[in-house]
C-alpha cells in the first residue's frame, strides 16, 4: 500500500514553545494528570464522515478538497482507499479510535442486500487494519437522514416501509459495531422531528421512535453488544423542531419510555449552543442524571444559527468541558472530532493542522481543568454557598422529612425577612482567569 500522506511525518509532542506547525504543543500522551495518562483522559476518535468524506461542498458550491485518495469515488476501491487513508492518518496523529456511519464506509447500493455485502467486505478490511495498528472503534451508527427516503424521519416516519428499512439499517450497523468491537452505538436523530404540527401526530411519532430503540437494544444485547447506547441531542437543523432538543429533553424521553437503563447521552458542543445552552451545561445535566456517556468535540460559530462543526480552538470552553468531565469521573465513551475543515482549508496538511488544533485545545483544557480542581477555591465556594442546609432542619428537608408547616413556623420566628449571600460571580470568574492565564 502506497503512503497517502507521504509529506507528513508522525506528529510528536514538542512543547508549548515549538515553532513546528506539525507538532503538538500541549498533547503529551504519557503526561500524568490527576493520576492518569493524558491519553486515558482523552480517548480521541476520528470521525470517518468529516475527515475522509467531507470535501468542502456547501449549498453554494461544490467540492474544494480532493478526498478521492487516488481512486474513483463511489466505488469499493474508493472505500478501501479511505480505510488506508484513515488508518495512516490516525497512526500519524496517535489517535486510538474512530467513529462511523454505515454509508460513510461504503457507497450505498440500489438494494440493501448489496449494501450489506459491501459493508461486510469493507469491515473485514478494516479489521485487518485494526489488528495491525491497535486502533479501535469508539462507536458506530446508521445514517438515517441523508437519503430522501428519510425526508419524514426514520423512527418518526409515516411510512411503514421506511420504518422497516430504518430497522434494517440499525440491525446491520449494530452487527458491524459488534464486529469491530465498538464501545457504543449512537442514535443521531437527524430528521426525527417535524416542520409543522398541522400534519404531525407527535405522540404517535415519539412512541414509534421509542419502539425502534427498544428493538435495537433487544437485538444488540442478543448478539453480544455490551456497550452503551447513546442519544445525541440536537435542537434544530435539519428539522425545525427535533424531539431530542437538548440533554434534559432527551433524558425525559428515555425515562418516559423505560430506555434509561441502556442509554446515555453523546453530547456535542455545537448542538449545545444551538439549543441556547453552554457546552458545560449539557455536560452537567447529563452527569447529574448519570447519563454522561461520550462527547462530540467541536464548536460552532456564535454568529451563525446552524451546525458549523468547526474544530475546537476555544481553550476556555475546553477547560470548562474537562472540568465537568473530571468532576463526573470521566467518560464511558470518548472524544470524537465531529468536525470538518473550513471550505478553503482544502489540503491534506490542513487535515492534520485541524486535528493538532483540536487535540491541543482539549489537552490544554485538561491541564487547566485539573489545576482548577486542585486549586480548590471553586469547590470550596460552592460548598460554603449551601452550608445553611447542613443543620438539622436542612438535612430533614434534603431527606424529605420536613413539612411545609414547620418551615412556615421557622419563617414566622425570624422576626425579619432573610437576606441571601452574594453569589460573587465576578470573583469566581476571576479565579478561573487566574488559573488559566496567571
Amino acid at each position: 500500500m502506497a503512503e497517502i500522506f507521504k509529506d507528513i511525518k508522525k506528529i510528536e509532542y514538542a512543547g508549548k514553545n515549538t515553532k513546528n506547525p506539525l507538532a503538538f504543543r500541549y498533547y503529551d500522551a504519557d503526561r500524568i494528570i490527576m493520576g492518569k495518562k493524558m491519553s486515558e483522559h482523552l480517548p480521541f476518535a476520528m470521525a470517518w464522515w468529516h475527515n475522509l468524506c467531507a470535501a468542502g461542498t456547501d449549498m453554494f458550491g461544490r467540492d474544494t478538497a480532493d478526498k478521492s485518495f487516488g481512486t474513483e469515488k463511489g466505488t469499493m476501491a474508493h472505500a478501501k482507499a479511505k480505510v488506508d487513508a484513515g488508518f495512516e492518518f490516525m497512526q500519524k496523529l496517535g489517535i486510538g479510535y474512530f467513529c462511523f456511519h454505515d454509508v460513510d464506509i461504503v457507497p450505498e447500493a440500489e438494494n440493501i442486500n448489496e449494501t450489506n455485502r459491501r459493508l461486510d467486505e469493507i469491515t473485514d478490511y478494516m479489521l485487518e487494519k485494526m489488528k495491525d495498528t491497535g486502533i479501535k472503534c469508539l462507536w458506530g451508527t446508521a445514517n438515517m437522514f441523508s437519503n430522501p427516503r428519510f425526508m419524514n424521519g426514520a423512527g418518526s416516519t409515516n411510512s411503514l416501509d421506511v420504518y422497516c428499512f430504518a430497522a434494517a439499517q440499525i440491525k446491520k450497523a449494530l452487527e458491524l459495531t459488534v464486529k469491530l468491537g465498538g464501545r457504543g452505538y449512537v442514535f443521531w436523530g437527524g430528521r426525527e422531528g417535524y416542520e409543522t404540527l398541522l400534519n404531525t401526530d407527535v405522540k404517535f411519532e415519539q412512541e414509534n421512535i421509542a419502539a425502534l430503540m427498544k428493538m435495537a437494544v433487544e437485538y444488540g444485547r442478543s448478539i453480544g453488544f455490551t456497550g452503551d447506547f447513546y442519544i445525541e441531542p440536537k435542537p434544530k437543523e435539519p428539522m425545525k423542531h427535533q424531539y431530542d432538543f437538548d440533554a434534559a429533553t432527551a433524558i425525559g424521553f428515555l425515562r418516559q419510555y423505560g430506555l434509561d437503563r441502556d442509554f446515555k447521552l453523546n453530547i456535542e458542543a455545537n448542538h449545545a449552543t444551538l439549543a441556547g445552552h453552554t457546552f458545560r451545561h449539557e455536560l452537567r445535566i447529563s452527569a447529574i442524571n448519570e447519563m454522561l456517556g461520550s462527547i462530540d468535540a467541536n464548536q460552532g460559530d456564535y454568529l451563525l444559527g446552524w451546525d458549523t462543526d468547526e474544530f475546537p480552538y476555544d481553550v476556555y470552553e475546553s477547560t470548562m468541558c474537562m472540568y465537568e468531565v473530571l468532576k463526573a469521573g470521566g467518560l464511558t465513551g470518548g472524544f470524537n472530532f465531529d468536525a470538518k475543515n473550513r471550505r478553503p482549508s482544502n489540503t491534506y496538511e490542513d487535515m492534520f493542522h485541524a486535528y493538532i488544533l483540536g487535540m491541543d485545545t482539549f489537552a490544554l483544557g485538561l491541564i487547566k481543568a485539573a489545576e482548577l480542581i486542585e486549586d480548590g477555591e471553586l469547590d470550596s465556594f460552592v460548598e460554603k454557598k449551601y452550608e445553611s442546609f447542613k443543620g438539622e432542619l436542612g438535612q430533614r428537608i434534603r431527606t424529605g422529612n420536613a413539612t411545609l408547616a414547620e418551615l412556615a413556623d421557622r419563617a414566622a420566628e425570624m422576626g425579619s425577612c432573610p437576606t441571601p449571600d452574594s453569589g460573587r460571580q465576578e470573583y469566581l470568574e476571576g479565579i478561573v482567569n487566574r488559573v488559566m492565564f496567571g
